[in-house]
């Protein structure tokens, strides 16, 4: 690997790491990968990192996909085509067989050690390695300055946390010039950690009760470095790469103090999507300088036919008629129709139209057409693309609680009831 000299700009390659199998999301995961969830309405949860790199400058962005990613890759295909002067590209490597590799990706570690020969074509000089399913904002170039001006082999992103949170993920002991000198994996509630707690002299301005740094699982490598870690068989960053490196090289941490959500359940994902219809979220999509891209498509504008909407997210394409909605997000295509009460609805739209040979063929099928029939009653609820909702149908209304789990015409997460994608609800139907 080429070494860089000191005055010239770093060459950066941002590295998203596509995702397993993201059972916790299920079933929104049943027919795709978490990134390629769709999210807020009009994006997918991958355009958040991808348009962190795109807004702090680094267009030369690498997607690791293994499980379900056929629409991942269509999505990333129709939404970024990079001119070709910029020299940018948001390029797809999907695990694959070769002479040295014959196997699946084994882990995160795993799937970039396995497309070093890709990466080396761009002589890089620093990764930066991203979760292509969490949500946040993150000024990746003020992120790159500090990991060079600290002299760091890798810097880790790090957030703070209280005590109760920290059992959830990797916490790192930090020293007073936030250099990681430990890391340990999700320790147990009731494990004494009080000598984990940040430094004072490296908590600046974070609230008091937030004691503890947790890995966001976003990195920095020198590139040099990258190859050394990797240069074994462990399979996993968190678990093997970052406590080995920790003992051999100086590993920084790099505290973020805005909004961060690693969107891992269906009630975590449904509470940060109902987030975005407050006054002003913790994730603001409404930022000209920063916007988050996604796939411009050639809709009309939503055509609202009479309805009283407080707190709601429509997107475009949408035909609303004579309904009542608050607290929702409503995706690209939805149709609702006349009499309907919405609230705490995330509704993802549809794919396409149905012309008049679809809903012919419906008609025929005892099929009610995409989108929620007339009279219909939901509450906190999401239905996936391309769901058929017949007339007079409650959901989630009666109060009555399903058990987690698969109910045959539905999912139950929490209390919050999922209908799936194609899904087919007959009129008249009570859940």
């Amino acid at each position: 690997m080429a070494k860089q000299n000191i005055t010239e700009e770093p060459r950066v390659l941002a590295i998203i790491l596509g995702g397993g199998k993201g059972t916790r999301l299920y079933p929104l995961t049943k027919e795709r990968s978490k990134p390629a969830v769709p999210f807020g309405g009009k994006y997918r949860i991958v355009d958040i990192p991808i348009s962190n790199c795109i807004n702090s400058g680094y267009k030369k962005i690498y997607l690791l996909t293994q499980f379900n990613s056929a629409s991942l890759h269509q999505h990333i295909i129709n939404s970024y085509n990079f001119d070709r002067f910029s020299r940018g590209f948001v390029e797809i490597l999907a695990a694959e067989q070769t002479l040295e590799h014959s196997g699946w990706y084994e882990g995160t570690a795993d799937a970039v050690r396995k497309n070093f020969a890709h990466f080396h074509a761009q002589r890089p000089t620093h990764y930066i390695i991203l979760s292509g399913d969490q949500l946040y904002r993150m000024d990746l170039k003020k992120f790159m300055n500090e990991h060079i001006a600290s002299g760091a082999d890798i810097t880790i992103a790090a957030k703070a946390v209280n005590r109760f949170d920290a059992s959830g993920f990797g916490i790192m002991k930090v020293d007073n010039e936030n250099r990681i000198t430990e890391f340990m994996e999700k320790p147990a509630r009731d494990l004494n950690i009080d000598p984990w707690k940040i430094p004072d002299d490296a908590r600046g301005d974070l609230p008091a009760e937030l004691e503890y740094l947790a890995s966001m699982g976003i990195y920095i490598f020198n590139a040099d470095t990258m190859e050394e870690m990797l240069d074994n068989e462990s399979n996993d960053f968190g678990k093997e790469i970052i406590p080995a490196a920790i003992k051999s090289k100086k590993v920084n941490s790099y505290i973020f103090n805005g909004y961060w959500e690693d969107i891992g359940t269906i009630r975590s994902f449904y509470e940060a999507m109902l987030d975005l219809t407050h006054p002003i979220p913790q994730f603001n999509f409404y930022d000209e300088d920063k916007p988050i891209y996604t796939h411009m498509r050639n809709l009309p504008p939503s055509k609202i036919n009479h309805a009283d909407m407080t707190a709601t997210l429509a997107s475009e394409g949408c035909v609303i008629s004579n309904s009542r909605l608050q607290r929702s997000i409503i995706g690209v295509r939805s149709i609702i129709n006349e009499g309907c009460d919405l609230d705490g609805v995330i509704m993802m739209g549809a794919d396409s139209y149905e012309n008049a040979a679809a809903r012919e063929y419906n008609a025929k099928k005892g099929i009610p057409n995409i989108g929620i029939g007339k009279n219909c009653k939901i509450n906190k609820a999401i239905i996936d693309k391309n769901a058929h909702i017949g007339d007079n149908c409650c959901i989630n209304v009666s109060g009555k609680h399903y058990e987690d789990g698969d109910h045959g015409l539905f999912y139950s997460a929490d209390g919050i009831i999922v209908i799936r994608k194609f899904a087919v609800v007959p009129a008249g139907t009570v859940i």
